[in-house]
């Protein structure tokens, strides 16, 4: 706690000392008139930098503080506040750069109307991600570490910054959702809604001698050193389609409570066993 609030200290200093250094360069414009423009744009810089620093952090410091988030942990509204953060300082590293030649914004951006048109046409994509992705940080559709599908992805949120989305599959793959597509994507939030019914989709030819009743059984046994994390009698195969040569079916169970380590366990060993049943019945 006293190291927070020695940073703090330092922070409210070091903004004085730049408000002091403002008004003095003001005050001497005319002695040093060759620097001015680059020390008056550096100064100003800072004081915004500063201003924006100290306001972000008592913004995420009293959101942690109401929702009781440990400082290593962050969510959605931390990770939005972070990347408003780097927009406006973004913003201001360009106004610095600018003012090193004394140029005003405003005018500016009359006298080229036309490139900035053009620049906004070009960029509209990257603009887009950027406002889809702070819609997603402030929203409450999925948060970090929620379970998902993004359109045709599944997996675990790992981080939402500026431009995309982080996913973790269930392949242990990362993967990358640029932000305006995962905003527009449908989204099915499996943590929000607390399923825990799972389905593990598989197909069985027609040529195997294996009941439905059988394979449901042989599975049931089969994955009972995890009954306790599963509701009972709750095992069932469902036919899903009939082909001419082959049935699609789904091997259906329901947790007690939502669990996504236990379930890819399951899952992964589910799958296995369903392979193996299936060559040792071929081989029968």
């Amino acid at each position: 706690m006293n190291a927070v609030i020695y940073r703090y200290i330092i922070r409210f200093v070091l903004l004085g000392a730049l408000f002091y250094c403002k008004q003095w360069l003001n005050f001497n414009k005319t002695s040093i008139d060759g620097m001015y423009d680059v020390l008056y744009s550096v100064v100003s810089f800072l004081l915004l930098l500063t201003v924006v620093n100290i306001v972000t952090a008592i913004l995420i410091i009293t959101y942690r503080l109401r929702k009781n988030i440990p400082y290593k942990y962050t969510d959605n509204v931390i990770n939005g506040i972070n990347n408003l953060y780097y927009i406006i300082v973004t913003i201001g590293v360009m106004l610095m750069i600018l003012g090193f030649w004394g140029i005003d914004l405003k005018n500016l951006l009359t006298s080229l109307s036309i490139v900035a048109a053009a620049i906004a046409i070009i960029s509209k994509e990257y603009v887009s991600c950027i406002i889809s992705g702070i819609i997603i940080s402030f929203s409450k559709e999925i948060n970090i570490d929620d379970y998902v599908r993004i359109g045709d992805i599944k997996g675990k949120i790992l981080d939402i910054n500026l431009t995309k989305v982080t996913v973790l599959n269930e392949d242990d793959d990362v993967i990358y959702i640029p932000n305006d597509r995962a905003y527009m994507a449908d989204i099915i939030n499996y943590t929000k809604k607390e399923i825990k019914k799972v389905s593990i989709d598989f197909e069985l030819g027609m040529e195997y001698h294996t009941t439905i009743e059988q394979l449901e059984d042989s599975l049931s046994v089969a994955l009972k050193e995890y009954y306790q994390f599963i509701e009972p009698n709750s095992f069932n195969i469902k036919i899903v389609d009939v082909h001419h040569d082959f049935l699609s079916l789904k091997f259906q169970y329901k947790f007690k409570e939502v669990n996504r380590e236990i379930e890819k366990m399951i899952r992964k060993k589910t799958i296995r066993l369903i392979a193996n049943l299936i060559k040792k019945d071929k081989e029968g």
